[in-house]
């Protein structure tokens, strides 16, 4: 019985953390997330957390390119850790903050082009915290946590809102 709590109490903020992510208020307009920090509904460690988890990429890194995956050919950073969308992101604004920005830290800094991707779909835009996200086609990109090294895809269909992304800028639902 004290093994079954312990594993169920594990449980609670992963699934508090998912949640995060994924939560609307149906009355709230859409508005750019105003800043790492300002997640009101996490306790000030989470909001240092995510604040620690926005930093920016080197060079090697931002090269951006398309990588074969169990999904097809998918964006990957220049180190090929897989990247992702969020689509309740719109373009160039990010919906992620606070604990979500745990989960799925942002590839921060300007992407450049690599092997196979699309030059013209390639930008960013500035954070409400100062921090350059990096974009393509629009999309906010992200990293999953739970990927530990190039290749993984462990974020794809997330709470069916977290896709890895095909070489035109689409989220690839498989």
């Amino acid at each position: 019985m004290f093994a079954r709590t312990r594993i169920a109490m594990a449980a609670v903020p992963a699934l508090l953390m998912l949640g995060a992510c994924t939560s609307t208020t149906a009355a709230a307009p859409a508005a750019p997330a105003t800043s790492v920090a300002a997640a009101t509904s996490a306790p000030a460690s989470a909001a240092s957390s995510a604040a620690a988890a926005v930093k920016t990429a080197d060079a090697t890194t931002l090269a951006l390119k398309m990588a074969d995956s169990s999904l097809g050919s998918i964006l990957v950073d220049g180190n090929g850790k897989t990247l992702y969308l969020f689509t309740k992101d719109s373009p160039n604004t990010s919906a992620c903050a606070g604990q979500c920005l745990v989960a799925w830290p942002p590839l921060i800094g300007k992407p450049t082009v690599g092997s196979g991707v699309d030059d013209s779909k390639l930008g960013s835009f500035t954070r409400a915290d100062g921090s350059v996200q990096a974009t393509y086609n629009g999309w906010p990109l992200y990293y999953w946590k739970g990927d530990a090294k190039a290749g993984d895809v462990a974020g794809q269909n997330v709470q069916s809102v977290w896709f890895v992304i095909d070489h035109d800028g689409n989220a690839v639902k498989k």
